[in-house]
């Protein structure tokens, strides 16, 4: 089977090297309901136009949070560690982060969320799925957050009725 002619246009525009990564200047992110959370990125995924999954790669400063404790209804996510010391709480547990570990967080799975406790930054590599609708919980805030084709809004839990049948 070959690939027609018209898919292979402007495919230089796909392909990020090494220089072209460490070239992009991080964006700055202050989580919306943690402003302990703070992560410097490059959205790798973004840059290529990829839409369906995003793949980020992450700086968290000493000090710093990565988000708040969360987990989400349809979107699966990963890390994988590149350099640095993360501490992840995740569900009940709590287990330390070093390069080269890889961490999966399914959908409707536990909450997580990391702190860099370390005297150097931490980097890795986090992606996910990229779902029109999606639900993020909040289990210690008491919040949940309804992402539908990219707009976002949220509600306490507090707030929330039930429809009787």
């Amino acid at each position: 089977m070959t690939t027609p002619k018209s898919a292979l246009k402007n495919t230089q525009h796909y392909v990020l090297t090494k220089s072209n990564i460490e070239n992009t200047p991080t964006t700055k992110h202050v989580h919306q309901f943690n402003d302990n959370a703070i992560r410097h990125t490059v959205s790798l995924s973004d840059i290529v136009g990829l839409t369906k999954f995003g793949l980020h790669l992450v700086r968290v400063e000493s000090g710093d949070e990565t988000t708040q404790h969360h987990y989400h209804e349809n979107s699966d996510e990963f890390i994988y560690m590149l350099s640095g010391e993360l501490s992840l709480h995740y569900g009940d547990e709590v287990y330390q982060l070093h390069a080269g570990d890889f961490v999966g967080f399914p959908a409707h799975g536990a909450a997580h969320s990391m702190r860099n406790n370390s005297d150097t930054d931490a980097t890795y590599l986090m992606g996910g799925n990229r779902p029109a609708f999606d639900i993020c919980n909040y289990p210690d805030i008491k919040r949940r957050m309804y992402t539908i084709h990219g707009k976002k809004e949220f509600v306490d839990l507090e707030n929330l009725g039930q429809i009787e049948p």
